[in-house]
């Protein structure tokens, strides 16, 4: 009987098809592959113990020290690493520095280095240096040598004027610019005392060549002005508000930041020189390392003259500032002056800032004051040690 196929159940009298499903097990196989790899790398992770991770690594041979008592061909493994990169190295950390003109009230902005390094001076006599803390620090040697008396220069006479009127005459706030302390180091003869301030990364280099050069050296301490903090002197300033202790430590600081010098003045000040405590304290540690202290005259409260006497502290002081009004005019007729009242009195101190003007106008004096039978002299030639009051 012949198939109905249009009235026959659907799926019926099919032909059964026994190939494989080749597509099934390709898949099954792939899958078993996969997570075989898989426990072989969970194993491997659990059981071997690799601390690099993967990173690249390079295998050499490095001979042991001869310490080792083995054969010179014996080497052994190393792992090696990239170096790491090395830090660059810092700056130096700069503060800024508000400097105020008493007479015009101009303000001008420095930069100085806050954390200079204590640097040490060719040429110093170890037997005027005390290690402290901060560094280096000036003191009277165990035979009563003192540094002001080690690092004085001499005094050159003119020949046929021996006994003519001498000056003594002081440039500071040199280390604030670099171009005008060169310019100061160049064209000022070397009976001129430089005085440094203590900021400077290279000061004992500027130091060193100042003392090269023939000059006296004083380190110029920052003190509180009135003014303080808009006016401010720069780190580690001497404050009226510390105790006499926190000022010592401070000073120190600022002592050990280079040596050879002869002694010390003020930087500003006129608060702290007017405040008797706080500055008997510091001419008293002055006083015990054998130094001289210099009042550069700018401020008229000071109390330095007297508290100098009551602690036998070799002392001078400044009678004219020559840079007081800084135009040429002016600073003409201010050494002038210094020159009257030294042929009057037969000695004088006078101070200046290492403005370019004031350089300029003292270099061309002291050429034409020599001919005219002017001394210069360095400061030590000016301190005496004042009878106690």
């Amino acid at each position: 009987m012949a198939t109905d196929d249009l009235n026959a159940p659907l799926g019926q009298h099919k032909t059964k098809r026994h190939g494989l499903a080749l597509p099934t097990l390709l898949l099954q196989a792939l899958a078993g592959v996969l997570g075989l790899f898989v426990l072989v790398f969970v194993l491997w992770t659990a059981l071997v113990e690799d601390p690099l991770g993967g990173e690249p690594i390079a295998v050499v041979a490095t001979e042991r020290p001869q310490a080792d008592s083995i054969k010179a061909d014996e080497a052994k493994t190393a792992v090696v690493q990239p170096p790491a990169a090395q830090p660059p190295a810092a700056a130096p950390a700069t503060q800024t520095v508000t400097v105020i003109d008493g007479s015009s009230g101009q303000r001008q902005e420095v930069q100085v280095a806050a954390s200079a390094r204590p640097q040490q001076n060719p040429g110093i006599d170890k037997r005027l240096i005390e290690k402290s803390r901060h560094g280096l620090l000036p003191q009277i040697a165990t035979d009563g040598t003192r540094p002001s008396d080690v690092y004085a220069q001499p005094v050159k006479t003119a020949q046929g004027s021996p006994d003519g009127p001498r000056i003594a005459l002081i440039v500071g706030s040199l280390g604030v610019g670099a171009n005008s302390t060169a310019e100061a180091l160049n064209k000022l003869p070397g009976p001129v005392t430089l005085a440094f301030t203590p900021y400077t990364v290279d000061v004992a280099k500027l130091v060193e060549r100042a003392r090269s050069g023939g000059h006296e050296v004083l380190l110029q301490v920052p003190m509180e002005p009135f003014d303080y903090p808009d006016n401010d002197p720069g780190p580690q300033t001497l404050l009226t508000s510390l105790a006499p202790e926190q000022n010592i430590d401070r000073l120190h600081w600022l002592m050990s930041r280079f040596q050879g010098y002869v002694g010390i003045t003020n930087y500003m000040g006129a608060r702290f020189t007017a405040s008797d405590r706080p500055i008997a304290s510091v001419l008293r540690e002055i006083a015990k390392r054998g130094l001289i202290y210099v009042d550069d005259g700018s401020s008229p409260r000071s109390l330095t003259s007297q508290m100098a006497g009551a602690n036998k502290l070799p002392f001078a002081k400044a009678e004219i500032v020559v840079d007081a009004v800084p135009t040429r005019v002016e600073i003409d007729k201010a050494l002038a002056r210094l020159e009257t009242i030294a042929r009057e009195r037969g000695l004088v101190v006078g101070a200046a800032t290492a403005l370019p003007v004031s350089i300029e106008r003292i270099a061309r004096w002291a050429k034409a004051a020599t001919a005219r039978g002017v001394i210069l002299v360095p400061i030590s030639a000016a301190a005496v040690k004042a009878k106690s009051s």
